[in-house]
């Protein structure tokens, strides 16, 4: 790395800000790239993460041409941003109609049903063609018709006959994934997921609805599951950035991790070992997890270095969030390392909703500011 532009970047920070490590996201991406095309299945990845024109074209250079989204609005900006397949991983909200018939008018749309209601509301108002999904509840239990309700599925599945929808397929988020702490206990989620989504596939097929695909999208599933034969889409969102949740399953490693928020130290606390940074929930957001430990986290801490950063030993970590502050605890090994006007560097919990709640960021080496789809 250039070792001028990375302490530049670092010298320009001023209040918290998301630092992307260009290169580890780009070998994530191209890592997860890589195994869809070995496991012969479609790579749509969830651009909900970064939210970023720029930083989907990333993307564009793996091969791929078919993306998820969280929102009309989301689908829109990319729309924008010349994506003409995009699948809204979010069941349909009546209200957006005419954005969702102006979307259907210039992309290949996929839309997200689980209720016969949507199914009928869509069938008789949606003016251009769109692929439907039917949303499955595998057991995480956000939403979806469940998995052993075959009644449902084939009244959901028969709303749409005659109409502009073309039932593609059946699509989970297993996120119950995220309770895992081992390898073993991911691969027997994605088998369970698997099966039961082939369970209502099988169902769907005897009663006239054949040849239905299989999406899933959870990163811990589809970064940890090395032959992903048995489904025809993944649509992983978080891997680009990884996490320290992500950290904890398994998925990744520290090594892995893209990104960090960078967090100007307003006070020192030595007598406490604790540092204060500006930097809360309104810039990490209040995701925790019990580490291994038992610590309730709010992130793992790092500090900047000429060529990227140094992940401090587990002993620091951030142990509290408020609106605006943020309380490191720090082992005493380094707490002679935090000085009052530098900068700590916190993994988040959640990248998602760390990304999400600062709207953009700094590139590592090259210090180039990337902006992120706005608000509206």
């Amino acid at each position: 790395m250039n070792e001028a532009n990375v302490n530049a970047l670092w010298s320009s920070i001023t209040r918290p800000t998301l630092v992307v490590d260009e290169q580890r996201a780009r070998r994530n991406i191209a890592r997860m790239a890589a195994k869809a095309r070995a496991s012969g299945v479609r790579f749509r990845p969830h651009f909900k993460t970064h939210q970023s024109a720029a930083l989907g074209e990333w993307f564009r250079a793996e091969g791929v041409t078919a993306i998820t989204v969280s929102s009309m609005t989301m689908a829109a900006y990319f729309a924008d941003c010349g994506w003409d397949d995009i699948t809204i991983a979010f069941p349909v909200n009546w209200r957006e109609i005419d954005l969702i018939n102006t979307l259907a008018a210039r992309v290949r749309l996929g839309l997200l049903l689980d209720s016969v209601e949507s199914a009928r509301f869509l069938a008789a108002r949606l003016e251009y063609p769109a692929d439907a999904w039917l949303d499955v509840d595998t057991g995480y239990h956000r939403t979806g018709v469940d998995w052993q309700d075959d009644a449902t599925a084939a009244e959901i599945a028969a709303a749409l006959v005659g109409s502009r929808l073309t039932l593609r397929g059946l699509l989970t988020h297993a996120g119950h994934s995220y309770n895992a702490r081992t390898r073993d206990e991911v691969y027997t989620v994605y088998v369970e997921t698997v099966t039961r989504l082939a369970h209502l596939r099988d169902h769907l097929a005897t009663v006239g609805y054949a040849d239905l695909a299989l999406s899933i999208g959870d990163t811990p599933c589809c970064a940890m599951v090395e032959d992903l034969r048995a489904v025809d889409e993944i649509r992983p969102g978080n891997f680009p950035y990884f996490d320290l949740m992500q950290v904890e399953i398994g998925s990744c490693t520290l090594d892995e991790v893209a990104a960090v928020v960078a967090c100007p130290i307003v006070s020192l606390y030595p007598a406490r070992g604790q540092v204060v940074i500006y930097g809360g929930g309104v810039h990490l957001s209040k995701e925790s997890i019990h580490d291994h430990l038992g610590r309730k986290s709010f992130g793992a801490i790092a500090l900047p270095t000429d060529d990227g950063w140094e992940v401090l030993p587990e002993s620091s970590y951030a142990c509290s969030l408020s609106q605006e502050h943020g309380v490191l605890q720090v082992g005493t090994t380094v707490l002679d390392r935090f000085r009052v006007g530098d900068l700590a560097l916190v993994l988040p919990v959640h990248s998602c909703m760390s990304a999400d709640l600062l709207k953009g960021g700094l590139l590592l080496p090259s210090g180039h500011r990337f902006t992120m789809m706005p608000y509206g």
